[in-house]
């Protein structure tokens, strides 16, 4: 009896591995050459799977776009989107803490953040707003708690932090020509995140007499 709910749960789990296996393949190649360049078939050959599974799975490539922008959205928040902790944790470095994981863990995501936020796509604009709304409701947090400085712009308080963050992503070829090491190197990211901490703190959050 147990050997015939394998066989018959078998199917199933197959069919949810290869569409996570073809997604991911669709997200790497969408990170190196843009989805434009992209071919189904292109995908194909990097999840290892014939051109018809991936038309069986998604029939589009609209679709498959869709479900890789889904699955990008969805990390990205996940992450991002916690609620800060309470003093006397650092909020400032928990959430530095939560952007250098992604790049660590999730490159091919990151890539793909950046060439979106770039190339005039939805998904860009989606994300943006996104993180700004994230942002706004960080801030506010900070500012319910007495963190904040009280002349802080709540607009641009929540865009400065943005643009720290996915201004230095987006042109870290430029930077890594000023850096010894890669930019996602542990050092060099550990040396921005404290970079950016201290502007952070010392620009934005209050400081008693």
């Amino acid at each position: 009896m147990a050997s015939t709910r394998a066989r018959q749960h078998a199917p199933r789990d197959d069919r949810r591995s290869s569409i996570e296996r073809i997604r991911e393949a669709a997200l790497k190649c969408f990170a190196a050459r843009g989805a434009a360049a992209t071919s189904l078939r292109l995908v194909a050959a990097e999840a290892g799977v014939s051109l018809g599974l991936v038309q069986h799975h998604f029939a589009t490539k609209a679709n498959l776009i869709k479900a890789v922008d889904d699955h990008v959205v969805a990390v990205i928040e996940t992450v991002i989107a916690k609620p800060i902790p309470e003093p006397p944790v650092d909020t400032i470095t928990d959430i530095g803490n939560r952007v250098t994981s992604l790049v660590t863990d999730e490159p091919d995501v990151m890539a793909y953040v950046g060439r979106a936020l770039t190339d005039g796509s939805p998904l860009g604009e989606q994300l943006f707003d996104s993180l700004a709304a994230i942002g706004a409701e960080r801030w506010q947090a900070r500012r319910d708690l007495g963190l904040t400085r009280p002349d802080l712009d709540p607009t641009w308080g929540t865009l400065n932090p943005l643009v720290l963050a996915l201004g230095t992503w987006i042109l870290r070829g430029h930077i890594e020509r000023h850096l010894p090491e890669p930019f996602d190197n542990p050092a060099q990211l550990q040396r921005w995140q404290d970079a950016v901490n201290a502007l952070l703190r010392e620009g934005q959050m209050r400081h008693d007499p």
